[in-house]
C-alpha cells in the first residue's frame, strides 16, 4: 500500500512547464516550416501540397501522446534494461545491414510498410543513453582509472561506430560518440581522458578515412565542397549554394512567410535536413534567432533537470538526451550555412520525418519524467 501511495505522490508532482512549452513551441514552428518549405515538392511529386504536411502532423499527434504517456512512467524503470538496450542497439543495426534498404548510396533505413521507413540509429542514440546511463552509475569509482575505467567503457562504444561506419552513417556516429563522451565527463571521468586517446586514435582514423576517401570519392568531395562550394555549383557545391543564397535573401526580417523562392525546386528536399535555410529565408534573421533561442532554453531546462535529479542515474540520462539534441542543432546549422561539410543532419523538431519525430518526443518524455522526479525531492 506505501508503495502505491509512493508512486501516486510521485505521478503528482509537477512537470517542467518552461521545458514543455518551449517543445510545443519549437513542434509549432516545425509543422509550420515543413507545410511551407514542403509544399512545392509535394505538388511536384503527387499532386498535393500538403503530403509530407499532413504526415508529419500524423506523426507529431502519436508523439505528443506517445510523450504524455511516458512522462508519467517512472524513468528508474529503465535502469533494470540498460544492459539489454545495448544488445537492443547491436541488433537493430546488424538487421539494417541484412534486411535494410540502400538509398543513395545508405543502408540506414528499415521499412516497416511501403511507405513507413525508420532509421534504427534514431533508436540506437536512446539505447546508448540508457545503457552508458546504467553503466556510469554501476562503474563511477572506476572511471579514475585507465584501463578498467573510462578505457573499458570507452572500448564499449567500437561495436556500435563500427557496425554505423559500415552503412555508412558517420553523423550518427559523431552524435553518438559526443552523447557518450558528455556523458562520461558528468559522471567523473577527467577532460583530458577523452581528449588524448581521441587525438591518439584521431590520427589512425583519419588515416584509414583517406584511404576510404580514395576509394569512395563522395567523402572527398563533401570536404572539397565545404572548401570550395562554387568550385562545382551545378554539382556537389549546388545544395550548399542554393541554401546560402535563401540565407542571405532573408535579411533581417525575411521575405515572409510562405514567400521562399529557393524551395521551388531549386533547394533539393527543403523539408529535411535544409529546412533552417527556408527558415531563414522567410522569417529571417529575427526568426532564426526566435528559433535558435528557443533551443537554448531547453538546453537550459535540460542542464537544470540533470542538476536537480534525485539520483546519477537520472542526472546522467537527462544529459544525454540534452547533449543529443543540442549536438543535431549545432551541427545542422553549421552545415546549412557552410561552416562544416554536409553531414546529412536532420534539425530536431524541424525537418521531416515521422518516425524520428515519434522516438524524438518519446525521449522527450523521459526527460519530463526526470523534471517531475527533481521537481519533488
Amino acid at each position: 500500500m506505501a508503495k502505491s501511495k509512493k508512486f501516486s505522490s510521485f505521478l503528482e508532482n509537477p512537470i517542467d512547464y518552461t521545458l514543455l512549452i518551449t517543445i510545443l513551441l519549437l513542434l509549432t514552428i516545425g509543422l509550420i516550416m515543413v507545410l511551407s518549405a514542403s509544399s512545392p515538392t509535394s505538388l511536384a511529386e503527387s499532386g498535393n501540397s500538403y503530403k509530407y504536411f499532413v504526415k508529419q502532423g500524423i506523426f507529431a499527434a502519436i508523439g505528443i501522446v506517445l510523450m504524455t504517456f511516458i512522462s508519467n512512467i517512472d524513468y528508474r524503470f529503465y535502469k533494470k534494461f540498460y544492459k539489454i538496450s545495448y544488445i537492443i542497439a547491436i541488433i537493430l543495426l546488424g538487421a539494417v545491414l541484412v534486411i535494410g534498404s540502400r538509398i543513395n548510396g545508405a543502408k540506414r533505413w528499415i521499412f516497416i510498410t511501403k511507405s513507413l521507413s525508420f532509421q534504427p540509429s534514431e533508436l540506437v542514440k536512446f539505447f546508448m543513453i540508457i545503457f552508458y546511463a546504467g553503466i556510469l552509475t554501476k562503474n563511477r569509482d572506476e572511471l579514475k582509472y585507465f584501463i578498467k575505467g573510462w578505457l573499458k567503457h570507452l572500448a564499449m562504444l567500437v561495436p556500435i561506430i563500427g557496425l554505423l561506419i559500415i552503412e555508412p552513417h558517420l553523423s550518427a556516429s559523431v552524435v553518438i560518440v559526443g552523447i557518450v563522451g558528455i556523458m562520461m565527463i558528468t559522471a567523473g571521468c577527467r577532460l583530458w581522458q577523452i581528449i588524448v586517446p581521441g587525438v591518439g586514435l584521431g590520427i589512425p582514423i583519419i588515416g584509414v578515412l583517406i584511404f576510404k576517401v580514395q576509394k569512395f570519392s563522395h567523402a572527398i568531395k563533401r570536404i572539397t565542397t565545404f572548401i570550395d562550394p562554387w568550385k562545382d555549383k551545378l554539382g556537389d557545391g549546388y545544395q550548399v549554394i542554393q541554401s546560402l543564397y535563401a540565407i542571405g535573401s532573408g535579411g533581417l526580417f525575411g521575405a515572409g512567410l510562405g514567400q521562399s523562392k529557393q524551395k521551388y525546386l531549386y533547394l533539393p528536399e527543403p523539408q529535411n535536413d535544409f529546412i533552417f535555410s527556408v527558415l531563414a529565408e522567410e522569417l529571417g534573421f529575427i526568426g532564426c534567432l526566435f528559433v535558435i533561442v528557443l533551443f537554448a532554453i531547453f538546453i537550459w531546462r535540460g542542464i537544470l533537470i540533470a542538476m536537480k535529479a534525485p539520483d546519477m542515474f537520472g542526472s546522467l540520462v537527462a544529459v544525454g538526451i540534452t547533449s543529443m539534441i543540442a549536438i543535431q542543432v549545432i551541427i545542422n546549422i553549421a552545415v546549412v550555412t557552410s561552416s562544416m561539410p554536409a553531414t546529412g543532419m536532420p534539425l530536431p523538431f524541424f525537418s521531416y520525418g515521422g518516425t524520428a519525430l515519434v522516438i524524438l518526443l518519446c525521449q522527450i518524455g523521459v526527460l519530463l519524467n526526470i523534471s517531475r522526479a527533481g521537481k519533488r525531492n
